[in-house]
């Protein structure tokens, strides 16, 4: 028997969301979801940890998988709201790493290297992004809203256990 409402999971999808879509979205520090995809899953957990926190009883795995989900879902928004003006501060610096890569690379064609470095290139890569995230957020996040469900369940005490 699930003990969820709806209104339950909008605290968590929206705290779990925020830790992997801000975490995603951060430059160096996205680097780390390269590793098992960290902050997707590490949102996924902390969805599935608010949920418990916010129930008298233990939440089913299918209570966290949803709650990780549904955060996998937010972090993709947030993700893509947080990367456009990350991008747009980051553009110069992009630019010239671009340059620096593309100046190395001799196999690059030369219609592609004109897109590379251009607005046109930074919006692709953020409509990508953002799908990407989307698709990869959801699987692992539920995935990490699993892991939540099982690490922080509540423990059921009966009469008999009390006694020393």
């Amino acid at each position: 028997m699930s003990i969820t409402t709806k209104d339950g999971f909008r605290q968590p999808a929206l705290i779990g969301g925020a830790v992997m879509g801000v975490l995603s979205a951060l430059p160096l520090i996205s680097a780390f979801n390269v590793c098992c995809c960290l902050w997707v899953v590490s949102g996924g957990v902390v969805a599935a940890y608010v949920f418990q926190q916010n129930q008298s009883a233990s939440i089913t795995p299918s209570d966290g998988a949803l709650a990780g989900l549904l955060a996998g879902i937010v972090g993709a928004v947030i993700y893509l709201v947080l990367s456009i003006p990350i991008t747009i501060l980051m553009a110069p610096f992009e630019r010239e790493l671009l340059e620096r890569i593309i100046n190395n690379a001799g196999g690059i064609p030369p219609e592609y290297r004109g897109v590379l470095g251009t607005t046109m290139g930074r919006t692709i890569q953020l409509v990508v992004g953002f799908f990407f995230m989307l698709i990869v957020g959801a699987i692992f996040s539920t995935l990490g809203g699993l892991l939540g469900a099982a690490i922080f369940k509540k423990q059921v005490h009966g009469p008999a256990q009390d006694l020393p």
